[in-house]
């Protein structure tokens, strides 16, 4: 059943702290140290001390569990604690899960962390090495055993059929990287940090899996980013202007799969973010005309480009011209592409700093900033804004 109708849990809860890592190659240190790191800046960043939190939020994929982070960390007592599934797909929706927590009363403040070494450890891109027989993991199934064995090997097949239905060629990702990497450019935190590229830079690109070139995919990272959300009422008394947690959503499509959804109807569009974006609009009386800035999930720039459309940027197809047209402020940080993988967290962080006005790239004085997860897996996504 489709929801038809606002959720009541916008405007009730606000990020009021941002800390990270640096984002590096090899961090050489434990994912452990670096979560704690990353909690610890955000807490200071808001003002705010390990005693006063009683919330932790993270994935499943996080090799640092709640208590064990707390105890690092020097955190007592804890009244709410939980860990959302699907990969990056899980960014927003733990800070959803925050907010239901502070607004219902479970906590008082959630502080929301992801750490990886995922560039030194255990890298993604690397594909599917050993699998567990499971039921999650019986649609793997049917592809590995024909090479589809990696990230990218997935998402290419959506890819190929976008541009074959809307007559385009793997130049129109181009647009998404080069706006990335112009972003990451002047962005000191961005491991890409002054290093532009253009669209013959893209097309000259190794392929990696047709259509997708080497600059089409994300980078791998070590690091960690924090954020801390608490009420709004609260918030006033802290240092930094919240960041009101306007809208917040989750969502899984029909035949929905974690990123083999090859046997939907059609492969040319992500139907798990529509059911993000239906919610995120309804909630927040918000149209796309008025978002500001957009912070979307960009593992693989096709992704960027069906995000775009499924929330009414653009007409289907159109995506590309419409990134081309720079007309919407895009991940003004650098996104994954361009300054550092950490599942989506760090994008969240941009657009808290968007609307605090001290973003690298800022985009004006936005009122409203969009924010996406993972494409192709379950989803989330958030809509902050200022308060008043």
């Amino acid at each position: 059943m489709t929801r038809h109708r606002p959720d009541a849990l916008g405007g009730r809860a606000a990020i009021v702290g941002i800390g990270a890592t640096e984002f590096s190659k090899d961090s050489g240190r434990s994912e452990l140290k670096l979560a704690v790191e990353a909690v610890h800046a955000a807490l200071a960043d808001a003002g705010l001390t390990p005693d006063d939190v009683d919330g932790l939020v993270t994935f499943t994929m996080d090799t640092n569990p709640e208590i064990t982070v707390a105890q690092a960390a020097g955190i007592g007592e804890l009244t709410y604690f939980s860990r959302v599934h699907y990969g990056g797909g899980a960014a927003c929706a733990t800070v959803q899960q925050a907010a239901l927590a502070v607004a219902t009363g479970l906590a008082d403040v959630v502080v929301c962390y992801r750490a990886f070494n995922e560039r030194s450890g255990r890298r993604f891109g690397a594909g599917v090495q050993q699998r567990e027989p499971s039921a999650e993991g019986t649609a793997l199934g049917w592809n590995l055993p024909f090479g589809l064995l990696t990230p990218a090997s997935w998402v290419a097949m959506a890819a190929q059929r976008y541009l074959h239905a809307y007559g385009l060629t793997p130049d129109a990702f181009g647009h998404v990287a080069v706006t990335d990497r112009r972003h990451a450019a002047r962005n000191p935190a961005a491991y890409f940090h002054g290093k532009p590229i253009t669209l013959a830079d893209h097309a000259a690109s190794r392929w990696i899996v047709e259509p997708l070139r080497l600059l089409d995919c994300c980078q791998e990272t070590d690091g960690a980013q924090a954020l801390v959300v608490t009420s709004v009422e609260r918030a006033r008394d802290l240092p930094r202007p919240p960041a009101v947690i306007t809208a917040a959503a989750q969502g899984a499509g029909r035949a929905q799969e974690q990123m083999t959804s090859f046997y939907r109807d059609d492969l040319t569009g992500l139907p798990e973010m529509n059911v993000v974006a239906r919610q995120l609009w309804r909630t927040s009386g918000l149209t796309p005309a008025d978002i500001d800035v957009a912070i979307l999930y960009d593992h693989f720039t096709p992704f960027v480009l069906m995000q775009l459309e499924e929330f009414g940027f653009c007409d289907r197809g159109g995506a590309a011209d419409f990134v081309a047209a720079d007309t919407l402020p895009l991940n003004t940080h650098g996104g994954q592409l361009g300054e550092a993988y950490l599942h989506g967290m760090n994008g969240i962080a941009e657009a808290v700093r968007q609307l605090r006005g001290t973003s690298v790239n800022q985009a004006g004085t936005p009122a409203h900033t969009l924010v996406t997860a993972g494409t192709g897996v379950p989803t989330s996504g958030l809509v902050l804004g200022r308060e008043g």
